[in-house]
């Protein structure tokens, strides 16, 4: 397999205070047309708001970089999960199924992919909170960019903390000896500084953005994210809170559940942020976005190197006559919607259709499918983090008015026999919830992360060596215990 080289270099790790190691494009148009020009050093680089503007656009093209949207996101954030298999050929990247079959140690290559992904992400935004405060430039706008960079730091963090607990909380550029090398911060504390990152960026994000900004962090992400932590650390109240906040600016269930992952409706009324992606003209290295490739149909016809493909079990999972079944899996000898005839005989039964791109579309030097954004937080979501609130507080009412929202859009135009969940007891109504999350999100990287926090590890996924008191968390990468001489440490069991 190839993997293309980044523009945004690896050395962008935790440890590189000093270089901002892209020169980005100043002018005021999509952070997607970034390129990279060579490096500047940090005490030439931060005197304009150009330059506040290309560090920014320059921290969200970070995000369809590799290591945050392709194999190792795959390996950490989906392969634990019942939904999937590793899919490809037997002996391609077998190495995944030490994800799926528990086995993964901390010399795994993905997990420190994985770890330094989300800490070069981190980096970045720090650079952006430390810097943006000095340079002379437009109140509103520096306000702004500094809320969109505590997003982002919160984001990263929450990819973190949910993967593998306790981790290194920093908060600012490095300036000492002693400020590089941190032990790990209790859980407890990085989801206290997640909750305080987005408070801050809530209270100053937009509503919505112009079509020049479309992609950057909004009021109802922070919002949406907020209430996602807020989840998982059990904490109802403000799970509803946060979700009534977000119900309460404007976003719509898209009413095409097929559609509403497809490339011609990016960003559209039931999207709340996106990791955005596209094929830029002449600029195969910028089109750079390898999440639709590494799930896309293999073989000839679809180009894509088919990891990630929905199991069974998930096939399974479904009411009868759910139309999300057929719009969540692309079946071998199907016609798709879009008219892609997938062939009956090929490597893997079924692929990732919310990765799909049409065929068509594809363009001969580009990785297939990079215009395909990954949708990280949509309304849907929040209807249904919302209904299990609401339940957790004793509102069945309301809690069944959420989740009926949910079945109603897979119910409407497809003749589907999805009858009204109306059970009110509480225990019984947390299972239709859980349910439904399970088949409303397959394959958005959710559904491992979903079963743990419902204490539901070893039930659902012991029989592939899952190890309550373990297996919550993934192991702290070796390289990063060996770098920091001892100061870092292992998860138990590990």
């Amino acid at each position: 397999m190839k993997i293309k080289t980044n523009f945004m270099q690896k050395a962008l790790l935790i440890g590189i205070p000093a270089l901002l190691l892209i020169t980005f494009q100043s002018c005021k148009k999509s952070f997607l047309n970034v390129q990279a020009k060579g490096t500047v050093a940090a005490t030439q680089f931060w005197q304009t708001q150009a330059d506040a503007t290309g560090a920014v656009n320059g921290m969200y093209a970070y995000l369809h970089e590799w290591t945050n949207i392709a194999f190792a996101p795959i390996a950490v954030e989906s392969m634990g999960s019942d939904d999937v298999d590793k899919g490809s050929t037997p002996t391609d990247a077998s190495f995944m199924n030490d994800f799926h079959n528990f086995t993964a140690n901390s010399g795994e290559g993905q997990i420190a992919d994985f770890w330094g992904g989300e800490y070069s992400t981190i980096n970045l935004a720090n650079q952006i909170i430390d810097n943006i405060p000095a340079i002379n430039m437009d109140a509103a706008l520096k306000a702004r960019y500094l809320a969109e960079a505590k997003f982002i730091r919160a984001y990263a963090y929450f990819r973190l903390v949910r993967a593998f607990g306790d981790v290194p909380l920093r908060l600012h550029i490095p300036k000492t000896a002693a400020e590089y090398n941190l032990p790990r911060t209790a859980k407890a504390q990085v989801w206290a500084a997640i909750e305080a990152d987005l408070t801050d960026a809530a209270a100053v994000l937009p509503q919505a953005y112009s079509a020049v900004d479309i992609g950057h962090a909004t009021k109802g992400a922070a919002l949406a994210l907020h209430a996602k932590a807020a989840m998982y650390q059990h904490k109802w109240s403000d799970v509803l809170s946060l979700t009534n906040q977000v119900m309460g600016l404007g976003y719509s269930l898209f009413p095409n559940y097929e559609q509403l992952f497809r490339t011609n409706n990016k960003n559209n009324s039931e999207s709340i942020f996106e990791i955005q992606c596209m094929l830029i003209p002449n600029n195969p290295n910028a089109s750079n976005s390898q999440y639709s490739q590494v799930q896309g149909v293999r073989g000839s016809t679809g180009g894509g190197w088919g990891f990630n493909v929905p199991s069974a079990a998930l096939a399974a999972a479904y009411e009868p006559g759910d139309p999300r079944r057929d719009a969540t899996i692309i079946f071998r000898g199907e016609t798709t919607p879009e008219g892609d005839v997938i062939p009956a005989s090929g490597d893997n039964p079924m692929y990732n259709q919310k990765s799909y791109v049409p065929f068509g579309l594809y363009v001969s030097g580009f990785n297939e499918g990079c215009q395909q954004n990954k949708i990280v937080l949509r309304y849907a979501d929040v209807l249904l983090m919302n209904a299990e609130a609401n339940n957790e507080l004793g509102n069945s009412a309301a809690a069944l008015a959420s989740l009926e929202l949910v079945r109603a859009r897979a119910r409407a135009g497809n003749n589907a026999i999805l009858p009204p969940v109306t059970t009110t007891d509480q225990a019984q109504l947390r299972t239709a919830i859980w349910n439904e999350r399970h088949v409303e999100l397959a394959m958005e990287f959710d559904r491992y992360f979903d079963v743990i926090r419902q204490g539901r590890g070893a039930a659902l996924f012991g029989s592939r060596g899952f190890k309550a008191g373990k297996n919550e968390v993934w192991p702290i990468p070796q390289n990063e215990i060996d770098l920091s001489a001892g100061v870092l440490t292992q998860n138990p069991g590990y």
